[in-house]
């Protein structure tokens, strides 16, 4: 357990150096997120210092309350910042506009939710073209082959004239991805992305995740409270109250459940 503690907040600190700043898709220096004022004041984030780094997976760990979700938000620019900064690779986001935060997320930010969020009314194929038309533009011949590549890679061949509702949960999860991926983002982000899924089904998409990170260099921050799910995961950051307390590299589900419960002990 000491092992652990000892690479607190001390890791983050080189993640400000100008060097390490070109490895990173995403980071927040001194992120503050209150709510209320006055006696009702409740910070969500207490001063964050972190950075994603470009290529691997990312777990975001923390009990329910420890501001997880809240800093998954300012950093994909779904929300602001009370103080501090965001930026979302070399462009800061903190103060920008909602309309160039729209147009920045479409490119450059890829979305997996718990709840799936396909469009009920069309299928599969409209569904993972999404990104694209919301964007006013058609899949280069590139991009098309990327996404042939992955609807086979991820046997969604013979489903894409579906809709959602002809689907399983497990089947639909693997649209959201597809789609997550069609535009080849710097960063996707997943909220709970096994929350709804039987255990079986949620460790396929999960390995998917991997497989994309791992394969593909895709870069991926994942909030969980799943150890399970983190185990996937290259590097597990942990918080509790707001606060970036510990990080640690790959780790297996005993490793995360036994190190959360000393945290909860600790608390």
């Amino acid at each position: 357990m000491d092992n652990v503690t000892s690479r607190t907040i001390t890791t983050a600190n080189p993640i400000l150096s100008p060097d390490s700043r070109t490895a990173l898709v995403a980071r927040v220096v001194d992120a503050t997120k209150s709510y209320g004022a006055g006696a009702g004041r409740v910070n969500a984030l207490d001063g964050v210092t972190l950075g994603i780094p470009a290529g691997q997976f990312t777990a975001i760990m923390g009990p329910s309350g420890s501001g997880k979700s809240t800093l998954m938000h300012v950093m994909a620019g779904l929300d602001t910042v009370t103080t501090g900064q965001v930026w979302l690779g070399d462009t800061e986001i903190t103060r920008l506009k909602d309309a160039e935060l729209t147009v920045l997320r479409r490119r450059r930010v890829g979305f997996v939710f718990q709840s799936f969020n396909l469009v009920p009314t069309l299928d599969v194929q409209a569904n993972i073209r999404l990104p694209f038309e919301l964007d006013g533009r058609r899949p280069t011949r590139t991009q098309a082959e990327w996404i042939d590549h992955l609807v086979g890679s991820l046997g969604l061949g013979d489903r894409l004239t579906h809709r959602p509702h002809e689907l399983s949960g497990g089947q639909q999860q693997r649209v959201a991805i597809v789609r997550a991926l069609a535009t080849r983002p710097d960063l996707i982000f997943a909220d709970e992305p096994t929350g709804n899924l039987d255990s079986r089904t949620g460790r396929d998409v999960l390995a998917l995740l991997a497989e994309a990170s791992r394969s593909y260099g895709q870069s991926i921050a994942m909030v969980t409270h799943d150890p399970i799910a983190a185990s996937f995961a290259d590097r597990i950051v942990f918080l509790a109250d707001g606060v970036v307390v510990a990080e640690r590299g790959r780790s297996s589900a005993e490793e995360i459940s036994t190190f959360m419960l000393g945290m909860e002990q600790r608390a």
